[in-house]
């Protein structure tokens, strides 16, 4: 409960301070939490990130202020935007119409409501790991950047692997493929613009990296791997929910900043029955929390 109390208080402190600059590191030492850990479950928990969910509360509390009489433009400072152009741009995105219009009787405008955590009891289906020490090794492959912002990694990943099928990336590591199989890397995460770098790799078995690929270093680390049946990529999008949402709350483990391994054998993926594996880089949740003063 000590995990869901933290969450809780977090989303308080961003509630009080959502007219002002909130600094995400609070936000997360508020959680008890490193921030890449915090933003992290976050995004996967909520379906939206950090960043995403303050813009979206902002906008939802302003046009109250809107209806109200306030001045856009004093509505527009209030909730952090530069210009009221770019408040409006902002504004419209959400809903569809301008600040202006939303005085208008009859339109429509919804809401985000300020969100909370509970805990919910499931335990209908197994979810099969094993915790286990890897020294640090060499990968080279494919590079693409990724965004968070509305899932959209969801849909640029599947994309971007379907990119490196055709135009032969993937065959080509096929054919050098070590022990590991294909392997799908998330690192580089941007805490301010909700982005990170995605990897189709294999381990790098030679010193000379072909022309268009990239090379990086996964660092020595502690892995839970979880088992993932089903056709990629669904199999995986489920499954890391529930390690964000379930697993690591209830084990007492957070992330340990390294990248996300996805594990692929050289196998039918879009098969009923593919097992494939989720790496995440964990810690003991008191490692970082030990010294931590709220």
């Amino acid at each position: 409960m000590d995990w869901l109390n933290a969450m809780n208080n977090a989303v308080e402190y961003i509630e009080a301070n959502i007219t002002k600059k909130i600094d995400i590191e609070e936000v997360a030492k508020i959680a008890l939490s490193s921030t890449f850990h915090f933003q992290r479950m976050y995004h996967m928990i909520t379906g939206v990130t950090l960043g995403e969910y303050i813009r979206r509360r902002r906008l939802t509390l302003a046009v109250q202020d809107i209806i109200s009489g306030e001045k856009i433009i004093n509505v527009s400072h209030k909730y952090g935007y530069e210009t009221p152009e770019a408040f409006t741009k902002a504004f419209r995105k959400m809903y569809g119409v301008s600040p202006t219009a939303a005085r208008e009787s009859g339109v429509n405008l919804k809401a985000y409501p300020k969100l909370s955590f509970h805990l919910s009891i499931k335990g209908d289906k197994d979810m099969n790991y094993r915790i286990f020490h890897k020294e640090s090794f060499m990968v080279v492959g494919k590079q693409a950047k990724v965004s968070m912002i509305d899932e959209q990694n969801f849909n640029q990943v599947p994309k971007f692997w379907r990119g490196c099928m055709k135009d032969g990336s993937y065959q080509w590591m096929s054919s050098k493929v070590g022990k590991l199989g294909i392997l799908g890397i998330s690192k580089d995460f941007d805490k301010y613009k909700d982005e990170f770098n995605y990897m189709m790799a294999i381990e790098k078995i030679q010193s000379t990296i072909p022309k268009g690929y990239v090379s990086a270093n996964i660092p020595a680390a502690t892995w839970a791997a979880f088992e993932a049946v089903g056709p990629v990529p669904e199999a995986l999008h489920d499954l890391l929910r529930r390690i964000y949402s379930e697993w690591m709350p209830s084990m007492g483990y957070e992330h340990d900043c390294a990248p996300d391994l996805e594990i692929y054998p050289i196998e039918d993926m879009f098969s009923t029955n593919y097992s494939c594996e989720i790496w995440i880089p964990i810690k003991k949740y008191s490692d970082v929390n030990n010294n931590l003063v709220i």
